[in-house]
């Protein structure tokens, strides 16, 4: 049976006959071993899942209804259920197993949400902006700086939920780094909540650090010796990166302070000063963010100042040009008039003589404009 098919049968005999019902038919069925560091090998959106207790990962199957059953049953550890990009129908049984809120599994599913945190009873839900640093040879007028993702997280006293969607922003590093600190994990779901903010806000701190590179990289050439030849749309794009980043990091900071001073019921307060320190590295990356822009702005400005007067000296020099030929031009205009009676017009050293006097005129004018830097 498939993972999905599974999860509606999950959903209607919850309904009918409650958890215990549920569990006596799931120890019926084959179990399917979902512990896998991709994907599930039946093709659906559960990456793992996976049962702790006193900070270690209980071995065996994964099955999700015979996990929850043991901890509920027991009293303690919490169980772990990753997804990547579930549709409507795969999520529809795991809603009802952990009677989750209609308005958190729709955004949950649909995605594309504002980093933020919200209650639902004995349920957090929080959504975290994922962020990478696209690496480029070269930053033109259509490079892609700034790849986002998101990442939601359930968290309720027996059970955390992760839901990811993008090609990035894997958790599988995270939980492996969990797993060595056991002391850490033993504080239950609070601290998975902790972990991957702490994850998503330390590649903040690493994607603005590879922005500002690229934006050094802009200010030299803007600063060069040709630097009014320099590409704007560059700028541009830079900044529409740097706005992307923005969105993820900004409305995050509201969440992260909640969670650092509110209290809360699921998250114990020896949590909340990992959270206080989450919440620093949060606002240096939102004080990065808002120095790069002002920087970015000054360096638009710098830009467009180089550009105007790189065209006033061009002007000038066009002008300069323009008054050292309207010299001979005036001359030539007035010896071409037809007229029979003009000083000098029929005597033999006539023509060497204008000839002269245009080519000396023209080099007092060309040596005037050169002094005042017009050439």
């Amino acid at each position: 049976m498939s993972m999905a098919g599974n999860l509606r049968k999950v959903t209607h005999l919850s309904r009918v006959g409650g958890l215990r019902k549920v569990a006596r038919l799931a120890r019926r069925r084959p179990r399917v071993d979902l512990s896998h560091p991709a994907r599930s090998p039946l093709g659906s959106s559960v990456v793992n899942c996976v049962t702790y207790r006193d900070g270690a990962r209980v071995p065996g199957g994964s099955d999700l209804v015979d996990a929850v059953e043991r901890v509920r049953k027991y009293g303690d550890g919490f169980v772990w259920l990753g997804l990547h990009e579930p549709t409507d129908q795969e999520f529809a049984g795991i809603a009802e197993l952990f009677d989750l809120h209609p308005l958190a599994v729709e955004d949950a599913v649909e995605a594309h949400q504002r980093p933020k945190l919200e209650r639902y009873g004995e349920t957090l839900f929080a959504v975290f902006k994922t962020v990478c640093y696209v690496e480029h040879e070269e930053l033109t007028a259509t490079s892609e700086v700034v790849n986002t993702g998101e990442i939601m997280v359930f968290v309720g006293v027996d059970f955390v939920i992760t839901v990811r969607h993008g090609m990035h922003g894997s958790l599988g590093p995270l939980r492996e780094e969990l797993e060595a600190d056991p002391q850490q994990l033993a504080k239950g779901p609070a601290a998975v909540l902790h972990a991957i903010a702490d994850h998503v806000v330390d590649d903040y701190l690493h994607v603005t650090d590879s922005v500002q590179a690229d934006i050094d990289q802009v200010e030299m050439d803007v600063f060069a010796e040709n630097g009014a030849r320099a590409d704007p749309g560059r700028i541009y794009q830079l900044k529409r990166e740097l706005l992307e980043l923005k969105r993820a990091v900004v409305p995050l900071g509201r969440p992260v302070e909640d969670l650092a001073t509110r209290p809360i019921r699921v998250v114990d307060p020896e949590i909340q000063a990992y959270f206080r320190d989450v919440l620093d590295h949060l606002m240096r990356a939102k004080e990065q963010i808002a120095s790069f822009d002002e920087l970015l702005n000054s360096i638009l400005q710098a830009h467009l100042a180089q550009v105007t007067v790189a065209q006033n000296e061009d002007m000038r020099k066009i002008t300069a040009w323009a008054a050292v030929i309207a010299v001979p031009t005036m001359v030539c205009g007035v010896y071409g008039m037809n007229f029979d009676h003009m000083p000098e017009l029929h005597w033999r050293f006539g023509y060497p003589l204008v000839i002269g006097v245009m080519v000396a005129a023209c080099l007092v004018l060309y040596r005037g404009f050169r002094r005042s830097g017009w050439l």
